[in-house]
């Protein structure tokens, strides 16, 4: 078992999930804890852009963690999304920005979640409540995370404290966001080299309503089309994931940044939640959703409201 409380955000990991790991780790530190940020997947290109703008290394990747391990929780509290091993380890604290599900501890913990568009907006609230100095580095991962999460203020998750933080952080930064942020993103929306299998688990997350458990993951695109090209390999990729995982539903969001809408590919024995959901039928396993462009806000609840 690891000496240190270890940081980590979700599996599949996205930007704000390592940023938010890195800034935890420093504001711990900064209070004399020994703690250290972990991952649990590979980074993606989007993120590899942020470590690779600050020079810095990706956190280490850990598989699982052993009964009774310290640990400490940023974007996310679902175990179905968490290290595997996490319903025996010590749960000290979690900073979040989703809902709250099919999550208990077996002793008190500090817990924060806030509506806000992205975990690191809490983490900016906290250096600021302990008048603690945000340094550059931390500046550039708070804003590179919200940045993501909000794809650059567009989505309906953002809020007004997140453009507060976000232009606060600019300035510690010396960063002008909008340049900054679009190459971020368009950095993320490379998928050439990913195979179909690759693809579907970028950015993937599971949730469930009693036994009706289903997948929702996102890739963001300046051309959708350009992913479509792959469709048919990508059912087969998805179609294996259901089998494996023993869902009910598998959606797939190609999101166009550019434009702020998703074509969706939609599988599973249970697709008519989906329909259902969006009042809309699939053609060709597929549907176009006109704005939805936030798994958080307007994807996954709307699916669980109506199962």
């Amino acid at each position: 078992m690891e000496n240190k409380t270890l940081i980590f955000g979700h599996k599949n990991p996205d930007t704000d999930s390592i940023c938010s790991s890195l800034v935890m780790e420093k504001f711990d530190r900064n209070l004399g804890f020994e703690v250290e940020a972990v991952r649990l997947g590979d980074v993606n290109k989007e993120t590899a852009y942020v470590l690779n703008y600050l020079g810095i290394e990706a956190p280490r990747m850990i598989a699982s963690v052993e009964e009774g391990q310290a640990v400490v929780l940023v974007d996310h509290n679902e175990f179905s999304q968490s290290v595997d091993g996490i319903e025996k380890a010590k749960i000290e604290t979690v900073v979040d920005h989703h809902r709250i599900a099919n999550f208990q501890t077996a002793e008190p913990l500090y817990y924060r979640a806030e509506p806000v568009g992205c975990t690191s907006t809490i983490l900016y609230k906290k250096f600021k409540e302990e008048n603690m100095t945000i340094e550059k580095k931390e500046a550039v991962l708070m804003l590179s995370a919200i940045v993501s999460d909000t794809l650059l203020f567009k989505s309906p998750t953002c809020t007004k404290e997140d453009k507060i933080a976000c232009e606060e952080l600019a300035k510690i930064a010396e960063i002008d966001v909008n340049t900054y942020g679009l190459d971020m993103l368009k950095a993320g929306t490379d998928l050439s080299d990913f195979t179909p299998d690759g693809l579907i688990n970028i950015d993937s997350k599971e949730f469930a309503n009693g036994d009706f458990k289903f997948q929702v993951a996102q890739v963001n695109t300046a051309c959708i089309e350009d992913v479509l090209k792959d469709k048919t390999e990508i059912e087969n990729a998805i179609q294996n994931f259901i089998n494996s995982n023993g869902l009910n539903l598998f959606v797939f969001l190609i999101t166009d940044i550019i434009n702020s809408n998703s074509q969706c590919i939609v599988l599973g024995n249970n697709t008519e939640a989906f329909e259902k959901a969006f009042n809309t039928k699939l053609e060709d396993n597929m549907a176009f959703l006109e704005g939805i462009v936030s798994r958080k806000k307007q994807v996954a609840p709307v699916i669980l409201n109506n199962i």
